[in-house]
């Protein structure tokens, strides 16, 4: 009949790129956005029970980025978990975030969460736009995959290992890391879900049958535009819009995950829940009996 136990909530916010504007200190315009979206998360009647950044946390790695941002996050009343994007520097996050690297270096990690896991993978290569995902970080996947075969199991990686269409934004199937992650997931019937970030739009696919999800950025969005991208011709296309931030909340509840989108900003509220709505509701609830 289904799991008696409380939903379980992973928050997610990725791309928050601090640092875009280096001389604009706390009235940096991506600093306050994940300010935004910090406070909407901590607004909530129900907190999460852990916040997990994917990535690009900096967007040049300076220390003085993931300083604040670690200040910032110190509000939280729930477990944060740092992740790295291709803006980031591996080093410098470290320093931040001490005690989320694995035997080799990566910053990856295992989340145990009472009958359900996260991996977090690092999928930085360090002066590339794209992914790495080399063979020790797929010996470091196979590993925790297999030492848990039965628990529920969700991955979160900044890259997506999918192609999305934007071809400015898109991996090769061709590429080593991307065919290396896809062979290393085939065949876990355990793996639940993979959530990324990097490509700050919303979009939703699947691995080897495993659900895949995308979050927005904090910072602002990747246009939208599926056309094929000719380097030698500048056609004045939108690159990047002025879209607001989102966040995600994965909801894990009777072996079901579900995934919400948030955008983050100041709209009108057009109905709520009073008295003149008791009856509705009432007949909603009551079809389900």
């Amino acid at each position: 009949m289904g799991d008696s136990k409380p939903a379980l909530l992973i928050a997610q916010i990725t791309d928050i790129h601090i640092g875009f504007d280096p001389n604009a200190g706390e009235e940096e315009f991506n600093y306050k956005r994940f300010l935004d979206v910090r406070d909407h998360i901590l607004a909530q009647d129900i907190h999460p029970d852990i916040l997990i950044l994917s990535g690009d946390l900096a967007d040049g790695g300076d220390p003085d980025c993931y300083d604040r941002l670690k200040k910032a996050l110190e509000a939280c009343p729930f477990p944060v978990y740092p992740m790295t994007g291709n803006h980031d520097t591996r080093d410098v996050l470290v320093k931040a975030f001490p005690g989320f690297e694995d035997a080799d270096g990566f910053v990856q990690y295992a989340i145990e969460l009472g009958g359900f896991r996260v991996l977090c993978i690092d999928s930085l290569d360090e002066g590339r736009h794209g992914a790495g995902f080399c063979e020790k970080r797929a010996a470091w996947l196979t590993r925790e995959l297999e030492s848990h075969p039965t628990t529920p199991t969700m991955i979160f990686m900044h890259h997506p290992p999918v192609v999305a269409g934007i071809d400015w934004m898109d991996p090769k199937t061709t590429e080593d890391w991307y065919k290396r992650f896809h062979r290393t997931v085939t065949g876990y019937s355990h793996i639940v879900g993979i959530a990324c970030g990097h490509l700050h739009r919303p979009l939703f696919s699947a691995v080897a049958g495993i659900p895949l999800s995308v979050t927005p950025a904090v910072a602002p969005a990747v246009t939208l535009d599926l056309r094929p991208l000719d380097t030698e011709i500048a056609d004045e296309r939108g690159i990047v819009d002025a879209e607001p931030p989102f966040y995600s909340l994965h909801r894990w509840h009777d072996d079901t995950l579900v995934t919400h989108l948030q955008p983050v900003g100041n709209w009108q509220t057009l109905a709520r829940y009073g008295d003149n709505l008791k009856p509705m509701m009432q007949g909603l609830l009551d079809e389900r009996t």
